[in-house]
């Protein structure tokens, strides 16, 4: 598995690479860059820290597609209409990707891979308030979701256009992450998704 990368992303991946090749005592040794780079990716636990000092984070996501056979029903979303991984990401309210999350099969609901992530509970823990789409319908009051229905009054639906803004900052920081090509069709296994992911992110806050 390859990774496109610039000038900058080579000179810090070159770095990581040598003090990894010092700490090990090994000129031989193989080396695999995308596992020593997931090893220093943001954890949830550093991402909410960090956004306790801000006014709050915004919970986004996205299906990576994969290269499946139709018969692995895990992995389809239906939500998407195509088989993939679902990944959860954190930003500030400034629109930085804070943290990305293990992928799980397509078929998962975004708030159980919230939930299973721990994310709504280090969320409330940190008192940290929340903006997500309405697949976090009952989340608990931390999390601000948009309302439903056609028929809404008219404070509901100045209400959903406001939270519409705040939630697009989120939007398009995950553009910037899935706009990687590594992550526009992964063939690979869905067991290295995780740590390309995560790979993928450590090289993004080099360059921002």
């Amino acid at each position: 598995m390859a990774i496109g990368l610039s000038n900058t992303h080579l000179r810090h991946l070159a770095r990581q690479l040598a003090v990894h090749r010092r700490e090990i005592g090994s000129r031989w040794r193989r080396l695999e860059a995308i596992d020593l780079l997931a090893a220093v990716a943001p954890t949830l636990t550093e991402a909410v820290n960090t956004v306790r000092t801000k006014a709050f984070a915004i919970l986004d996501g996205t299906l990576l597609p994969i290269d499946r056979i139709a018969a692995d029903h895990p992995y389809y979303s239906g939500k998407h209409k195509r088989r993939g991984m679902n990944i959860r990401v954190l930003t500030d309210p400034f629109g930085r990707l804070l943290w990305a999350s293990p992928a799980l099969p397509g078929a998962t609901h975004d708030l159980t891979a919230a939930r299973s992530h721990g994310i709504i509970d280090a969320l409330a823990e940190a008192g940290v308030k929340c903006w997500a789409d309405k697949a976090y319908q009952g989340a608990g009051r931390h999390v601000r979701v948009p309302f439903r229905g056609r028929h809404l009054k008219r404070w509901k639906r100045r209400h959903n256009t406001t939270h519409a803004k705040i939630r697009c900052v989120g939007e398009h920081a995950m553009a910037v992450l899935t706009g990687w090509q590594l992550l526009r069709k992964l063939r690979c296994s869905t067991n290295r998704i995780t740590d390309i992911v995560k790979a993928v992110l450590v090289l993004h806050h080099t360059s921002a």
